[in-house]
């Protein structure tokens, strides 16, 4: 394509997200997927922005880090976020999608998109050109790994990433069940599994004594706190998980009229609602261990396990040392980064790092500078907190509060709405971020 032309390397949120963008502002893009030809550990499809761990993108709600977040990105014209809200299935105050759905709405978008040309084939080395911006995700195959590890001139970081099962819903026993959401919100979006504690307490056993599928012998096992597999919270005390993903807080079983002692749910993995994503239980279990252990919760005595859950390696790099708050390379300008290669976690903090990308590739492609998103908004306080040199080992980082710049709250409960109104507020006057 043209001298003017963006490479971009990764079809994923992020990449996905950067192209519809830059295509919309009338710059050309060339984008490289090597998907459906050479898969990942992690991924099943060739579709674009394919969703490998929950389908579900957070909460709505303004007062949490991603809903805000997604509140953001809407104001800014984010096009995945507005493709998600297309496809969501029930869940509560939180969005999800129907992932295959979702799937072949990126990518219908973005192969229909003027000025968008894509390359089904692996990339090696990081490429030439004035503009580039790398989304390969945090699975990039071994040789374009090197090249980045070789460019950065340090040995990168890594963590664990761990996916949840999927069971067929007319396998689960429904009289073994409750449809409610936490504290009433919502419109019945979940279904709930309770245990008494003599139930709690085997299927806890089980769990602690399942076999687990074994790391290589060099690899360090960091998992980040967001994706912990559920036998590694289990480990960390015989009530770890009653805070955790089988709390049974504000959920009432109507059989017996009291909140059981554990609960299971279950969200709807697809509009049509005929598979079940077990929330939450990210695992390293063995398949055959998940079907024994997870057969013990009520209701999922006969379970179809659709797909097994299981743990793949996600790589990183240091932000801190390499990037700006735009994403770009310190080394080399016109190089840009993107996704949770970058540090980031989470499907819409993806996203959001594709959109500052875009931004700034589309400033530089037009002869200015990159500008940083507010400070004050969740995004720029997100970008930053990557970005900023700090001692001690980076850690993957989603949208939360505590990035925000304190503000001068009357009240400790008011703290977070009045953080939030800043927060859209910065966001309305930088807007648009292409202009």
């Amino acid at each position: 394509m043209g001298e003017g032309t963006v490479t971009i390397v990764g079809a994923g949120l992020a990449g996905s997200e950067a192209a519809l963008l830059l295509s919309d502002a009338g710059i050309p893009v060339e984008l490289f997927e090597m998907r459906p030809g050479r898969l990942t550990p992690a991924h099943l499809t060739g579709w674009f922005a394919e969703l490998v761990c929950s389908n579900s993108l957070g909460s709505e709600e303004t007062t949490s880090g991603k809903g805000l977040l997604k509140e953001e990105l809407r104001i800014l014209g984010s096009l995945l976020t507005r493709l998600a809200g297309s496809v969501r299935v029930p869940a509560g105050k939180a969005l999800a999608v129907d992932r295959e759905r979702f799937g072949r709405l990126v990518t219908e978008a973005v192969r229909s998109r003027p000025g968008v040309v894509v390359r089904c084939e692996e990339v090696t080395a990081i490429p030439a050109g004035p503009l580039v911006v790398l989304a390969c995700g945090p699975l990039p195959p071994d040789r374009f790994a090197v090249s980045v590890r070789e460019f950065l001139g340090d040995g990168g970081l890594y963590f664990y990433d761990a996916i949840s099962p999927i069971v067929e819903a007319e396998s689960v026993d429904r009289e073994a069940s409750f449809v409610a959401d936490r504290y009433g919100a919502g419109s019945g979006d979940y279904l709930n599994l309770p245990m008494d504690r003599a139930q709690y307490e085997a299927f806890l056993a089980a769990l602690l004594s399942a076999r687990t599928v074994p790391l290589r012998d060099f690899e360090e096992p960091k998992y980040f706190e967001g994706c912990m597999p559920v036998e590694e919270i289990a480990r960390r005390g015989p009530e770890t998980l009653l805070f955790g993903p089988l709390r049974p807080v504000g959920l009432r079983d109507p059989a017996t009229g009291r909140v059981p002692h554990a609960v299971v749910q279950l969200r709807k993995e697809n509009a049509e609602g005929t598979m079940y994503n077990l929330v939450g239980f990210q695992t390293r279990l063995a398949w055959p261990e998940q079907r024994r252990v997870f057969s013990m919760i009520p209701g999922l005595s006969k379970a179809a396990f659709l797909r097994y859950g299981s743990v793949h390696r996600n790589s990183f790099l240091d932000a801190r040392r390499h990037l700006t708050p735009w994403m770009e390379s310190r080394k080399r300008a016109g190089l840009f980064f993107a996704g949770q290669f970058t540090g980031v976690e989470g499907y819409v903090e993806s996203i959001a790092s594709g959109m500052v990308a875009a931004a700034a590739v589309a400033a530089r492609a037009r002869g200015g500078e990159p500008r940083a998103f507010p400070r004050e908004s969740m995004i720029g306080a997100l970008m930053a907190h990557i970005t900023t040199p700090a001692p001690g080992e980076p850690q993957p980082m989603n949208a939360n509060f505590g990035l925000l710049p304190e503000v001068p709250a009357r009240r400790k409960r008011d703290r977070k709405a009045q953080k939030a109104e800043a927060a859209l507020e910065a966001i309305r006057r930088f807007a648009p971020p292409i202009p």
